[in-house]
């Protein structure tokens, strides 16, 4: 078996673990057809505190040498000095430069605002506001105390994150939009417009309308019905973009998410595909929550292993993906996509239109 077809699960808490274990059903061999190993990691608050991160670590790891990761929806502890995120540690553990997200139509769903064509949010991974350090000064509770953070980018992210994302634009025939705001901060944020300028030298083809964050922001309620639009952003920028923009197709767990670690020609070595929702603890245990976004999840992490030359795993991925997104048009859907189906019952319907394509 290639190593490629190994992948490594990272478990994860409330709603997020149980959408992932739903979700797994569709890469059963007797499902696709496909011996898949699948690698196990215990990513849970629980676990993670008690081994003080080195699970997380250990998952990273791994996924570095087979390549491939899945990764459930996890609690990210809101006290100082705690666990933090895993998101933070895994990215960094496999170099991740970028995160893509792709807002598209859901098939039998009306979009909040008028959006045709696909949007895509092409994020730095690493840096900016995650991971800073950060401290405060004064006396607590007094006027006079200040919170601080020292947020740093570097010019290798920007790079991949700009390169990334017209190569993107080529591959759709899109427009590389939005930016950071450059204007305020050119020293800074400057740094990825001038990859951004960069790149569009490298890719004269490509259109590029560069655009100060906060009009971007306006411009996706306006302008998406145009065309399609890749947005190259700051990490902080992009988290907040993403969830925006999947939000206007219908629902943030309505499409995947794409953590890549690229080498030195921007190619992708190692991809994490994820639900960015959360882990929704209100639906916790009711059976109700969208496995949409983790079912293509596991689609897109199937057609990155199709990249790297394994024919028969793109061609599930062609399967879980049709079959998926076949399900929403046909209304077996959750209840956030007005559908009166519970998470099992879609992906019953999603295997059995597997099984029978």
């Amino acid at each position: 078996m290639s190593t490629r077809t190994s992948i490594v699960v990272c478990e994860g808490d409330e709603t997020g673990q149980e959408l992932l274990e739903e979700s797994l059903r569709v890469l059963h061999d007797d499902v696709i057809g496909l011996p898949l190993e699948l690698l196990r990691y215990d990513l849970s608050l629980a676990k993670r505190r008690a081994t003080n991160n080195d699970i997380v670590r250990e998952a990273a790891a791994k996924m570095v040498e087979v390549g491939l990761g899945l990764k459930a929806a996890t609690v990210t502890p809101p006290e100082i000095g705690g666990v933090g995120s895993p998101n933070r540690i895994l990215r960094e553990g496999i170099d991740g430069k970028v995160i893509v997200r792709t807002g598209r139509r859901i098939p039998g769903v009306t979009p909040l605002v008028s959006v045709v064509h696909p949007i895509v949010v092409v994020r730095m991974a690493v840096g900016d506001a995650y991971g800073a350090e950060e401290g405060r000064t004064g006396d607590p509770g007094s006027s006079p105390e200040k919170a601080w953070r020292t947020e740093v980018i570097d010019r290798g992210t920007c790079r991949a994150v700009a390169e990334y994302s017209f190569q993107t634009a080529e591959q759709m025939n899109g427009c590389v939009y939005g930016g950071p705001k450059w204007t305020v901060s050119p020293v800074y944020e400057g740094m990825l417009k001038e990859e951004m300028d960069a790149a569009s030298a490298r890719h004269p083809g490509v259109k590029y309308r560069p655009t100060l964050i906060d009009a971007a922001y306006a411009g996706l309620l306006t302008e998406a019905d145009d065309e399609t639009l890749i947005v190259p952003a700051l990490n902080r920028d992009g988290d907040c973009l993403s969830d925006l923009v999947l939000a206007m197709f219908g629902s943030i767990a309505g499409a995947e998410s794409m953590l890549l670690g690229l080498d030195d020609d921007l190619k992708p070595t190692v991809a994490m595909a994820e639900a960015p929702h959360g882990t929704a603890p209100s639906l916790e245990g009711k059976n109700v929550a969208n496995p949409m976004a983790m079912l293509l999840a596991c689609a897109a992490l199937l057609d990155q292993a199709a990249l790297w030359g394994e024919a028969a795993i793109g061609t599930a991925a062609k399967k879980i993906r049709s079959a998926t997104l076949g399900a929403a048009a046909d209304g077996i859907r959750t209840f956030d996509l007005g559908g009166g189906s519970s998470t099992s019952e879609v992906v019953d319907e999603v295997i059995a239109r597997i099984k029978n394509n």
